[in-house]
């Protein structure tokens, strides 16, 4: 197998020269070379090609979320991995299609981690299970705080703008994120569209029912979720296949 050509983009020089040195001690490794910015990242991109980016998110000048939107224009762009101090970009970071997100500093079981994710991803077999693991945890601010949702705690998913609307209960909180990248992301999870404009957790879901103001609807703890004639077949069929799961996983 080919080794990995990777490209460091961090504007602290210890740092850049500290990430660059873990990842020449990989095995999987090969020829790592470093940007001090985002501008020098570019250029570097425009002269040959990468397996991977690693990339700082704070930087003067273009940032990390900067290059990371010029790599995924390119025909064939490295797998992205973001490198920062701070935790509130991951929602974001995913969105851009991150194979991983590393909180500084770095440890080495997890940079080999993040590594072996990047070899998956370049060819195409990244495991269900590790899909299902993106945003298994968020974070919302609300009024000052961070409230941390479990994926599986959701009911429902509801689109509102740039937003989505998490339903939990009797409680409902904003993300910035968009519902196609949700369903994507939370598919293998259990998270089914219900309707152009609603994911639901089939996990969550009663039973489905027929209303006249409605028409057909998945019924929650959380509310009652529409049904497109759209998405009623496939709906039906994966609530099936769930509960033929639950069964044959009980003693």
């Amino acid at each position: 197998m080919k080794p990995l050509r990777v490209l460091v983009v961090e504007d602290e020089p210890s740092t850049r020269v500290e990430l660059a040195g873990l990842l020449a001690e990989l095995r999987a490794v090969g020829d790592v070379v470093c940007a001090d910015g985002g501008d020098e990242a570019v250029r570097l991109l425009g002269g040959g090609t990468f397996d991977a980016a690693f990339l700082d998110i704070a930087m003067p000048g273009l940032d990390g979320m900067d290059v990371a939107r010029i790599l995924t224009r390119l025909s064939s762009p490295p797998a992205i991995v973001f490198v920062t101090a701070y935790d509130n970009h991951a929602v974001e970071a995913f969105g851009l299609g991150a194979v991983d997100y590393l909180l500084k500093p770095v440890r080495r079981e997890r940079l080999a981690e993040a590594v072996a994710r990047i070899e998956h991803h370049r060819h195409g077999a990244v495991p269900a299970a590790e899909k299902a693991d993106d945003l298994a945890v968020i974070q919302v601010e609300l009024a000052g705080r961070t409230v941390f949702i479990r994926r599986d705690d959701v009911a429902f998913v509801e689109a509102h703008g740039d937003y989505v609307r998490l339903h939990i209960g009797t409680d409902s909180h904003l993300l910035r994120q968009s519902l196609t990248y949700l369903e994507q992301a939370w598919e293998p999870a259990g998270f089914v569209r219900a309707h152009r404009s609603y994911l639901v957790n089939l996990a969550a879901v009663t039973e489905l029912r027929v209303t006249s103001s409605s028409g057909l609807v998945a019924v929650t703890d959380a509310g009652e979720v529409p049904v497109s004639r759209r998405h009623a077949r496939l709906l039906r069929e994966r609530l099936l296949q769930a509960a033929r799961s639950r069964d044959r996983s009980r003693p």
